[in-house]
């Protein structure tokens, strides 16, 4: 039984597509929060668990977000 750490690049593969959905689910809420939708998405990114995914979940955000 190993109890080796995953790399960075095989935690990445193993929980994008969790990272990717996501960070959908925080950009559909936009709309109907406007001007209170940031400090939402500050919170929930917050609350993200361990801080390797909500960083994840922030990088896909910004590249949700700078593309619309």
């Amino acid at each position: 039984m190993s109890t080796e750490k995953p790399s960075r690049a095989d935690y990445h593969r193993e929980h994008q597509a969790r990272a990717d959905a996501e960070a959908q689910r925080l950009l559909a809420r936009r709309a109907e929060l406007q001007e209170r939708w940031l400090p939402w998405v500050a919170q929930e990114l917050y609350q993200l668990s361990p801080p390797e995914f909500a960083n994840m979940v922030r990088r896909e955000l910004q590249r949700l977000t700078s593309s619309s």
